[in-house]
């Protein structure tokens, strides 16, 4: 099956990773909107529309399913885009509920950007789940913008945490949810900040698996095309980068 898969930019590279991994024979179409990022800090409106663009896009290249490796943007604009489109459009949400069990009744952090920790969608899912209120919510919008700039200094990001995550005790926490995709890409910074019997959660697994519930059938010879915001990337440093991200195991 065709399987296209949009992001504000990088960030989404680590749920079509994750596809390659256990869906591997099909052919992926990878959008990522770096020349609008970050979403996190633009409107809802403004992320409707730009998500609204790439998703359109994908559809017109004949893609079977949708998936929308954005929190921001499944926040903003998946329930509306469903209502236009017959084609399976699967977006990611912040793993609260799985975060909720790892914690073993400890705390929770769930880090997002600003935009998706504002969003109805997001705080339904707190009063759905985060019954015993558990859940402290922190943005750390700037790891887009890290990510976007190819800026992986390890210890840069550790130090940015730190300081961000300065007022919390962090002995409290028995999970931590990445309710972003970009903040994937800095899973090691993660662990080296928090205690080693931590959990770190990201909603990969959930929307693999919501993945499968829509394939019919496979390819004979599995393809990846990536695109930045619309064009073809057929070589290049964009190209080489997003290559190398998925590469790395």
């Amino acid at each position: 099956m065709k399987i296209g898969i949009m992001d504000s930019g990088i960030g989404g590279l680590t749920m079509l990773k994750a596809c390659l991994a256990h869906l591997p024979k099909h052919e992926y179409l990878y959008y990522a909107d770096s020349k609008n990022a970050p979403y996190g800090i633009k409107t809802k409106e403004e992320v409707y529309d730009l998500t609204a663009s790439a998703v359109d896009f994908l559809i017109k290249k004949n893609c079977d399913i949708i998936v929308i490796a954005c929190n921001t943007a499944t926040s903003a604009a998946a329930e509306g885009l469903r209502k236009i489109y017959d084609v399976p459009i699967i977006g990611m949400e912040p793993a609260i509920k799985p975060a909720l069990e790892l914690a073993k009744g400890k705390r929770v952090l769930v880090t997002a950007t600003k935009l998706t920790l504002s969003q109805s969608k997001f705080t339904d899912l707190i009063r759905n789940f985060d019954l015993n209120q558990q859940a402290d919510l922190l943005a750390l919008t700037e790891l887009v913008t890290f990510a976007e700039m190819g800026n992986f200094n390890e210890q840069e990001i550790i130090l940015y945490l730190k300081e961000k995550m300065a007022h919390l005790d962090l002995t409290l926490y028995g999970s931590v949810v990445l309710g972003c995709t970009h903040f994937s890409l800095f899973k090691t910074c993660f662990e080296a900040v928090f205690p080693l019997e931590i959990a770190i959660v990201d909603g990969t697994v959930g929307t693999t698996n919501r993945v499968k519930e829509f394939i019919t059938f496979q390819n004979e010879i599995p393809s990846v095309t990536y695109y930045l915001s619309g064009e073809h990337l057929v070589e290049g440093e964009h190209l080489s980068r997003m290559q190398h991200i998925v590469a790395i195991k």
